[in-house]
């Protein structure tokens, strides 16, 4: 089955300059393991910035350069290594499996969440998240960014159909219900900032009790 949803030129950029913090790296990193695409891309750029790194000029180090880069190398991982998935986590990405995850915990009706222990100085958080088929969300926008990795089933809203290996991009400008297929349920992995904007008065009923 094909993958039609990329994350943005910029976004895997990014990526390959290491300029995104450990949650949405995961959320890209995640996207990439399915997608040959997108690998491509990351590859040509990571050839581009190493032919401009051969080309830049040398310049010296500082005296306590190599004592700084000891310590930094002495200091324990912020990501603990976690044991192999069990056969039933077979579609948890790789990427994921660098972190440690609390438990599951209820969201709303047919929906719910397990938190991916990101390092404290990740700006974005990330979760899995479960959703029984032919759930429909409420309608809602976003005060930040998300990034959903669908991992197993699919949705729909607006901006298309996502299935296993789609990325799909929200920020404030984006207003959509997404709505769960009906063959199985679905599984994504999230990275988001911000919070969720329900709308209508049920969404500003039940706001306070949804936090994901």
């Amino acid at each position: 089955m094909p993958i039609k949803h990329h994350p943005s030129d910029d976004l895997l950029s990014d990526f390959a300059g290491g300029r995104l913090d450990a949650g949405m790296t995961l959320a890209v990193a995640t996207h990439l393991e399915n997608c040959p695409v997108c690998r491509r891309i990351v590859h040509a750029l990571d050839h581009a910035a190493g032919d401009a790194l051969e080309a830049t000029l040398p310049v010296a180090m500082s005296a306590d350069a190599g004592e700084r880069i000891a310590r930094m190398l002495d200091q324990p991982s912020l990501a603990k290594a976690r044991l192999p998935s069990q056969p039933s986590e077979s579609w948890l990405p790789a990427a994921a499996r660098r972190y440690d995850r609390a438990s599951w915990k209820w969201v709303a009706p047919g929906v719910s969440m397990q938190p991916i222990l990101l390092p404290k100085t990740s700006k974005t958080r990330a979760f899995l998240l479960k959703s029984a088929k032919g759930t429909s969300m409420l309608q809602h926008t976003h005060s930040g960014i998300e990034m959903t990795c669908v991992l197993r089933g699919s949705f729909s809203h607006e901006g298309g159909v996502f299935q296993p290996g789609d990325f799909d991009f929200g920020d404030d400008s984006v207003d959509h219900q997404p709505a769960v297929g009906g063959g199985e349920d679905c599984i994504c992995l999230v990275a988001m900032t911000g919070d969720l904007r329900l709308k209508g008065l049920l969404g500003r009923l039940v706001q306070p009790f949804i936090r994901l």
